[in-house]
Order: structure tokens, then sequence, then C-alpha cells
């Protein structure tokens, strides 16, 4: 299965370059700048009409309108906000959780989808004196999990990068850098 993750678009994924073919497309957070519903609308518009199959995305520290939201009413079906919950598809567990959201993820989740980084790990931040900026809780977590192969996240802005620990592939894939612009394509990885 191919997957397309993005994350970090703030308000400007009509500025987003190339967008390869995929089976899933997933968006990890920070799809709004100001957390409008305004913006959220838009982000919904344009992400409900992309030629992808699969589509899911979890809300980041911006996207203020979704924090308590449980659902979203009127999603076509093969549209996944995953707040707290979990999609198969294609025989795929994927689990998602929002920004601060980390209840318990189930132990089959093959692939999670978190706004924030695990600590330690393409989260650091040294440019804002922040030096690592991830979750510890997400740490902890993602290698108690037997199932896992995938972790998709953002958050980060200058940590855009692939790595693998432990036989799971983590992937940041911030597209907006600090200066308010999408400098970085979406990644493909595939499971």
């Amino acid at each position: 299965m191919k997957i397309l993750h993005l994350s970090d678009t703030h308000g400007l994924h009509s500025q987003i370059g190339r967008m390869p073919d995929a089976d899933v497309i997933v968006h990890s957070g920070d799809f709004t700048h100001f957390g409008t519903e305004d913006e959220c609308l838009k982000f919904l518009n344009w992400f409900i009409e992309l030629p992808y199959k699969h589509k899911i995305f979890v809300c980041g520290n911006h996207d203020l309108c979704l924090y308590d939201a449980d659902n979203i009413e009127n999603l076509p079906a093969n549209v996944h906000f995953l707040q707290d919950r979990g999609v198969t598809i294609d025989g795929v567990r994927f689990y998602g959780t929002g920004y601060m959201h980390y209840a318990a993820i189930p132990a089959d989740t093959q692939v999670l989808v978190t706004h924030e980084p695990p600590l330690g790990i393409l989260d650091r931040e040294e440019s804002l004196g922040i030096g690592e900026y991830g979750s510890s809780e997400i740490l902890k977590q993602v290698f108690e999990l037997p199932a896992l192969r995938l972790h998709l996240f953002g958050h980060s802005h200058n940590n855009y990068g692939l790595c693998q620990k432990n036989g799971i592939v983590f992937s940041n894939t911030a597209l907006m850098a600090y200066d308010i612009k999408i400098e970085r394509e979406p990644r493909v990885v595939e499971i």
C-alpha cells in the first residue's frame, strides 16, 4: 500500500506542488493556521476533492475548531477524521489521535497518525532554542505497540525527514518551514 503523507500546511494547501499517486493520503494536522471554521472548511473542500481512494486526517495544535470534535458530519465515506479512533483500509489498521489526545492506542495499530512526534525522533528545534520538541507519552507508546510499522506526524517544522528505529518507520512531513510558505513535497511511504 502506498501512503501519501503531508502535514503542517497551515492553510496553504493550494501551494503544494506535485501530489504523487497513492492508495491513501494522510494529513497529520495543522491544516489551518488560525484554527477558524472557515479555514477548516476550505481545507475539507480541498481534501475531499483530491483524487485519492482513501483520505485520513487528524487535527494539530493550530486546528482549534476541531479540538473537542468527536466526529465531523457529512464527510464522504472515504474521508476519515481519526480523533482517537481507527479505520481499517485494505487490511491495514490505521489509528489517529489529535494534538494532545493520547488515549490508549490499540495494540493492533499498524499505522499511527499523530500531530506531534515522539520525543527524540525527528523533533529537534534548535533554531528556536527548544531542543527536543516531541512527546514522551507518544515515545513510550510507540515501542509498546507490537503491530506498529509506520508512524506519521509533523509539528516540528525543521525536521522534515524519514528514519527507522526498532523496525518502525517514522515520517515527519511538515511541508511548511518557519518562513510561512510551503517548501517541501508530500512524501510517499509504503507499507
